[in-house]
């Protein structure tokens, strides 16, 4: 009786150690599909070092299967790249305008691929709830027009505001103040600067497309704007 209770005991003992294979098995599994779905994506160097050193705990704290290998870091920006040069020296020209006027204060300058745009704040070109054009706004739009004169390409005027409700005699809406802006603008490059009006349109976008969110008096007043944009077409080679 006590043999057959020590072979029993073995036998246990062996189906035991069966259990660490199938385990050792799956690691590998893992480990396998691991390096699989690294080989097929773009991760950052970082992140794939912490992500090596959590299997290398798992398996005990052993020397890492990954360890001396380089891990190349394939997301790139290209953004500079693949903007168009003609793009980029129209951008370079806005910038230097601006800079030799010494009106950086009044208006900022960013480019996409659609065009450069110049934005001016509403307390520079009007008065509040307003789109009467102040004087400080002509002098600056004076300045503007002889700038836009220097290209031929289109120009989108684009009026906005901040998420206050606007009701007053003259406008019952943030949509009718900031396109009634924003064709005050066009109005004035048109008939004071004397830019082509076939060059010119008009866009209000009301407070529903702001660049800060709405939650303080100095981000309402970065909401409130004009931008002047000059479109770009590529042309086609």
């Amino acid at each position: 009786m006590a043999r057959r209770r020590k072979k029993k005991e073995t036998q246990n003992n062996s189906g035991g150690s069966g259990w660490m294979t199938t385990f050792s098995d799956l690691m590998s599994l893992l480990l396998t599909f691991f390096i699989l779905l690294y080989s097929m994506s773009s991760v950052s160097a970082e992140k794939f070092e912490a992500a090596a050193q959590s299997m290398q705990l798992a398996f005990g704290g052993g020397e890492s299967m990954l360890e001396g290998s380089t891990v190349v870091n394939t997301t790139t920006d290209t953004t500079e790249e693949t903007v168009d040069p003609e793009l980029l020296k129209m951008y370079n020209e806005v910038v230097q305008f601006l800079e030799t006027k010494n009106i950086t204060s009044q208006a900022s300058v960013e480019y996409d691929q659609d065009g450069i745009y110049v934005n001016i704040q509403e307390s520079i070109l009007f008065g509040s709830g307003s789109a009467i054009i102040a004087d400080s706004g002509k002098n600056t739009l004076n300045n503007l027009g002889e700038l836009i004169q220097q290209f031929d390409n289109e120009v989108v005027i684009e009026g906005y505001t901040d998420n206050v409700p606007m009701h007053n005699a003259n406008f019952s809406s943030n949509w009718e103040l900031s396109t009634s802006r924003a064709l005050s603008v066009l109005r004035y490059l048109s008939e004071e600067r004397k830019v082509d009006p076939t060059r010119l349109s008009a866009k209000g976008y009301g407070e529903y497309h702001p660049t800060v969110s709405n939650d303080s008096e100095e981000n309402k007043a970065k909401n409130r704007r004009v931008n002047i944009v000059i479109v770009y077409d590529q042309q086609e080679e």
